[in-house]
């Protein structure tokens, strides 16, 4: 089978779509100078950017998986997580506090989705 990727760069492509399957690099914010509720909403943009470009939404995410740089602000994170997320199709998720590669960057998410 063919891989498709999308946004291709020297290290790494945003996208790749292969068997029926999208991935997505991990998605972070570009404005900085938000709090964790903007830089949610912006990296929540990213992806549904990203997945409508390789033929997918947000109802089909299989699995997400959240780095937050400091824990404190999950609650906030959620809480933008949930006003966007697609009703009845919460996908598998996992949270974990990590050290991000730039301090400003206070969230990172990277999807994985089915196409339609």
């Amino acid at each position: 089978m063919d891989i498709k990727r999308l946004h291709v760069g020297k290290t790494l492509s945003e996208v790749a779509v292969h068997n029926g399957t999208v991935y997505l690099a991990g998605q972070i914010a570009e404005d900085l100078t938000q709090n964790i509720e903007g830089q949610t909403r912006e990296v929540l943009g990213h992806i549904d950017r990203l997945l409508a470009e390789a033929g997918s939404d947000k109802s089909r995410i299989l699995m997400c998986q959240i780095y937050i740089a400091d824990i404190k602000d999950f609650a906030d994170m959620n809480a933008v997580w949930n006003e966007w997320v697609a009703e009845g199709n919460s996908p598998p998720r996992a949270t974990v506090q990590a050290k991000l590669a730039k301090p400003e960057w206070l969230v990172e998410m990277v999807v994985t989705a089915a196409v339609k």
